[in-house]
């Protein structure tokens, strides 16, 4: 792969300038990215610039080993017009999850070919620095164990929990200790430009790009894992808000009760409605005398985590399938508000409580008839995509490439 070429495409996405000698091969690049192969005529077409220009530009972008021939097209009559599309291995991308209990760390190339992935890296996030070194303690790992050339490796995409601006690379929620971004942090351990990510954002772009999102420009993805957040695409384009911090739809106050959010606020819908309040509901039935087979599993109950309380509902455990239909009634009134404000095409309900299935769907969706309007709400779709780490840490590598090449802003 050119350095020349991705030292010119770097300084132009900083500089927010457009060389001549780059952007065509940017569009080229974005091209094949959307439509996997085209002639050179079609890009011709596509892009109002005569045949010799774009069979000056293709062939040096073969040059560069960024695109490849393969072959004569199958399709129309007459002499057959050689096809070109992107060179498998020309790029890498790195993305990481970082959860709550657990790091995920996925790699694709530039054709979004899933090409390593690790996942389950038991870890506990803290803010503090010993956490901070442990997640880029994995990143190098996972790295060391490749066996592509780094320089392929164009970026690492962190996705974190909580406020973060992507344009600048610094976090509000974990590891603010610095007052440099926490992403030149990163960078400098790594030795690769690295960005920060919301996980909702990277999960719901995961969504938008390889899931159940089709043909709808205008998507909600909520994200009901601990807590909710909330991915917005609009128009095809993820909604960012001025400083990167829009999504988030768990503080919205729509209950009048005394519990105090994380945020430090009360009546966040995170209090009635998340997984951290499911925890704490069935934990506090059992402690008044619920009977649930979590009590057979779990000497101590304060062990249990959502995907045990999930299960246990799947298995007829009448106390844990009743909790998570309190807590789909209380989402769906949220939701409610979001048709109400959005009128989208479609709601994604996405993270660990979307494995419970219809019983969270169920009362969800009775709740959203009950509390938006009809007119409002009669276009809208809502599906459940079970969750999964590894979407996460796609997404934040599907980030990376779509934004260098302009796919996204």
């Amino acid at each position: 792969m050119s350095s020349n070429f991705l030292s010119d495409l770097h300084k132009a996405s900083l500089a927010g300038v457009a060389y001549k000698n780059v952007i065509l091969k940017k569009k080229i690049l974005a091209h094949f990215a959307l439509h996997e192969q085209a002639t050179i005529a079609e890009l011709s077409k596509e892009f109002n610039i005569s045949i010799p220009k774009i069979n000056e530009s293709i062939n040096e972008l073969i040059a560069e080993k960024l695109v490849k021939d393969y072959g004569k097209s199958s399709s129309g009559i007459g002499r057959k017009a050689s096809t070109y599309g992107l060179e498998s291995n020309a790029a890498f991308f790195i993305g990481v999850q970082v959860g709550s209990d657990q790091i995920s760390i996925a790699m694709i190339n530039i054709k979004k070919e899933l090409i390593g992935y690790k996942e389950e890296i038991p870890f506990r996030l803290e803010n503090n620095e010993q956490s901070l070194q442990s997640i880029c303690k994995e990143i190098k790992e996972f790295i060391n164990k490749l066996t592509i050339k780094p320089e392929k490796i164009l970026g690492v995409g962190i996705n974190l929990s909580g406020r973060i601006n992507y344009r600048t690379g610094y976090s509000y929620s974990y590891f603010n200790f610095y007052e440099d971004p926490l992403s030149n942090y990163f960078e400098q351990e790594l030795g690769i430009p690295t960005f920060l990510e919301n996980d909702t954002k990277a999960l719901a772009y995961a969504e938008f790009s390889n899931g159940v999102v089709t043909t709808e420009k205008d998507t909600l993805f909520v994200n009901v894992d601990n807590g909710i957040g909330l991915g917005i695409m609009i128009n095809g384009q993820l909604y960012y808000g001025k400083s990167g911090f829009s999504g988030e739809f768990g503080h919205i106050p729509i209950f009048d009760n005394e519990k105090i959010c994380k945020c430090g606020k009360k009546g966040c819908l995170e209090t009635e409605a998340s997984g951290y309040a499911l925890r704490n509901k069935v934990i506090e039935e059992i402690n008044n005398g619920g009977t649930s087979i979590l009590t057979k599993k779990f000497k101590n109950i304060q062990d249990i985590r959502l995907n045990d309380i999930i299960q246990a509902a799947k298995k007829d455990d009448n106390l844990a399938i009743e909790a998570i239909n309190d807590i789909g009634e209380k989402l769906g009134r949220g939701i409610a508000s979001l048709i109400n404000i959005f009128n989208p095409e479609l709601i994604i309900i996405g993270g660990v409580l979307a494995n419970s299935e219809e019983y969270l769907s169920l009362p969800l969706k009775n709740a959203v008839n009950k509390y938006s309007l009809s007119i409002v709400n009669k276009d809208t779709k809502i599906m459940m995509a079970p969750y999964s780490e590894k979407n996460a840490a796609v997404g934040a590598s599907l980030i990376l490439r779509d934004r260098l090449l302009s796919i996204i802003e």
